[in-house]
């Protein structure tokens, strides 16, 4: 059976769509921004143009990086770094779960308005069942996790310390960047869609600079950037 054509009925190209959603979901970067940036380049969208690709096309091409990444990434199953945090939606307090492998992959994102035992388990269920069990589970001390270990029968695999879960912290900056250049969010669906798809996109790009020579970084870059360009291609 022929795949569908997911850019059948849009008059403008799937190469400038797909380089309007990069720019918006892996820099820190406004839809005006985005706007300005494809008009230098003589691409004539509105900011709203933008708004809708995202919301249309962000979630399709994160779903097929994680397809993509998701046989690869059995070693994930050795440490997970789990942590929340804070985020505003209306001026009221929501929590946003994240856990990360040991290699600083974000394998799962889930937005709660309470930080409870209930929370947690949830959120431990649903990485869990795309993932598989991991080996250690690094938190902090929050006992809302414990609670929920203990009664997933994974207690005994937890671990808590000073500074063992700079994995996890160091993973919300990216997030926090852009969540100020989006000037908040103003739904719980709206924060969960942006976060999973900003995580995917983050784990594509995700190059580690500081660890490769020059040439190997400019390397991965461009195989990155050639991937992303195929993606849902017709």
């Amino acid at each position: 059976m022929t795949k569908r054509d997911p850019f059948k009925y849009f008059k403008t190209s799937p190469e400038i769509i797909r380089l309007a959603v990069m720019l918006y979901v892996r820099f820190p970067l406004s839809l005006r921004n985005v706007e300005d940036l494809l008009h230098e380049r003589g691409i004539d969208v509105s900011h709203e143009t933008v708004r809708y690709w995202w919301h249309r096309f962000g979630p399709m091409f994160a779903s097929e990086i994680r397809k993509r990444r998701i046989e690869g990434m059995q070693s994930s199953r050795w440490k997970w770094h789990l942590d929340e945090i804070f985020v505003k939606i209306n001026g009221e307090r929501h929590y946003l779960w994240r856990a990360v492998d040991h290699e600083g992959e974000v394998l799962e994102s889930f937005v709660t308005k309470s930080r409870d035992k209930k929370a947690a388990l949830k959120f431990l269920k649903k990485a869990m069942r795309k993932h598989g069990q991991p080996v250690t589970v690094v938190t902090d001390k929050l006992r809302s996790y414990g609670a929920a270990l203990k009664e997933l029968g994974a207690v005994d695999r937890q671990e808590t310390g000073r500074w063992v879960n700079n994995r996890a912290e160091n993973s919300h900056l990216p997030f926090r960047r852009r969540e100020r250049a989006m000037l908040r969010f103003r739904r719980m669906r709206s924060l969960q869609k942006f976060a999973a798809v900003h995580a995917c996109v983050s784990n594509h790009f995700n190059q580690e600079r500081s660890l490769s020579s020059r040439p190997l970084f400019k390397a991965n870059r461009a195989a990155a950037l050639a991937e992303w360009r195929g993606l849902c291609a017709a």
